[in-house]
């Protein structure tokens, strides 16, 4: 079965929110969308190009090639119909395999039996046709298979990343309530920052955003920090498209032009913590660590992004002193980030009231299960208004619209004094 050359239906799943920054992504790298959907897109193409996603995509979570695509009502119509795949020409005999699934049907109580049955069905056609029996285990480091089966309808794919994407690897200590890296692109992406001005990171904790917003202007992907991944365990792969990948892409890193990045946190451990990191993902001399009050971070007159996750009051921290803290982060914001564009990514609304400033734009995210948003705040450097014009009645008409009834002024005041007039005059025939 030759799947490295044969375009297929690829499916690439991401978390919950994500789909539209991994639909750009995925566009980017010149591949067309098929369909998106809340937690990923589908596409299609050959495993050789999954070779090429698992290297370049940053929001991913699996690149998942679909082998086959079947009706099966229980678990022994699943093993006929996998049992019937040719796997020894996929897998090695004398390999390892795992078994991931996504599983919603009647007759399944856990999904764990459905992982056995797909396992099952594998061991047995590879022992019956080469007489040896590859082992199997819950790892995901070596060649995986994924199951998605629900109702009556399941679909088998090869697991071509392993494991996730959606961790860049070089978080060896995540802090205290780490963002999770495929998150930080894309709240970073919903900012349409331009890799080139300033990026301020206060409250940094272990340095996601700003690692990342690192790698993002250095055009440096985090498949560079990865070396296994589970399309090379898969029989027919070329080691030689990977490392051409890997070449092509250590050439596209921008060593040049880079912006100025800003962390702080007022935690000596934290800051530790990030510089480390920083020193994993290669970028720890891209980003000027401080350690101090987020209000004491150094602001570049270059204006640019700043953006703040802080706690949200759920895992962390006490929620009056939080409101306290908000409050600070808003006077920040306005005092000494005047001309940049501020973000604060939360889990809380009720504290982001506290900022003190009106959200011009509201992202959607999760973090985990979390409801959150990402709020943008536009810190002008003075009045909206030009200095030393008054706006007039039709340019203030223009800007709301949605206020702003469609009778002139005049108009209004001519009816008022209509009605005032009947009424006097009804008055007086009583």
């Amino acid at each position: 079965m030759e799947v490295f050359n044969t375009p297929n239906k690829v499916v690439i799943t991401c978390n919950r929110r994500l789909s539209p920054y991994l639909a750009q992504e995925v566009e980017a790298l010149d591949f067309e969308i098929v369909r998106a959907f809340n937690t990923g897109v589908e596409i299609n193409a050959s495993v050789n190009e999954c070779v090429r996603l698992n290297l370049n995509l940053r929001i991913a979570s699996q690149v998942l090639y679909e082998i086959k695509s079947f009706r099966a009502r229980n678990a022994d119509e699943l093993y006929k119909e996998l049992v019937a795949i040719a796997w020894e020409e996929l897998l090695p005999f004398d390999g390892y395999f795992s078994v991931t699934s996504n599983v919603h049907n009647e007759t399944i109580t856990t999904p764990l039996f459905a992982n056995v049955k797909v396992k099952d069905a594998i061991v047995d056609r590879i022992k019956d046709k080469k007489g040896v029996r590859p082992n199997t285990g819950p790892e995901l480091n070596r060649a995986v298979i994924h199951l998605h089966w629900i109702d009556d309808r399941a679909e088998i794919f090869l697991d071509t990343s392993g494991e996730t994407l959606a961790k860049h690897g070089y978080r060896k200590h995540p802090g205290k309530a780490p963002m999770l890296e495929a998150l930080a692109t894309a709240t970073i992406m919903a900012t349409q920052w331009d890799g080139k001005s300033p990026f301020i990171n206060p409250m940094c904790g272990s340095g996601t955003l700003a690692i990342e917003a690192a790698l993002m202007a250095q055009k440096r992907m985090p498949g560079l920090q990865r070396m296994n991944y589970a399309f090379m365990h898969f029989i027919g792969y070329d080691e030689a498209v990977f490392f051409e990948e890997r070449r092509r892409l250590k050439e596209l890193t921008d060593k040049t032009n880079l912006p100025q990045i800003v962390a702080s946190d007022i935690s000596d451990v934290a800051i530790e913590i990030a510089k480390s990191n920083a020193k994993t993902a290669g970028v720890e001399h891209l980003i000027t660590f401080e350690v101090g009050d987020f209000a004491k971070t150094t602001v570049p007159d270059e204006k640019g992004i700043i953006m703040f996750n802080p706690e949200y009051g759920e895992r962390l921290g006490v929620h009056t002193k939080l409101e306290a803290t908000y409050k600070r982060i808003g006077d920040f914001m306005k005092q000494e980030c005047k001309g940049y564009r501020g973000y604060i990514f939360t889990g809380n609304l009720d504290l982001a009231k506290k900022i003190g400033l009106q959200a011009s734009r509201r992202f959607e995210f999760f973090s985990g299960k979390l409801d959150c948003r990402l709020l943008q705040y536009e810190l002008y450097e003075g009045s909206k208004e030009r200095p030393g014009t008054v706006a007039t009645s039709q340019e203030i008409r223009e800007r709301t619209p949605e206020i702003y009834p469609e009778r002139r002024a005049d108009e209004r005041t001519s009816e008022r004094k209509i009605h005032k007039l009947i009424r006097r005059r009804d008055q007086n025939n009583d």
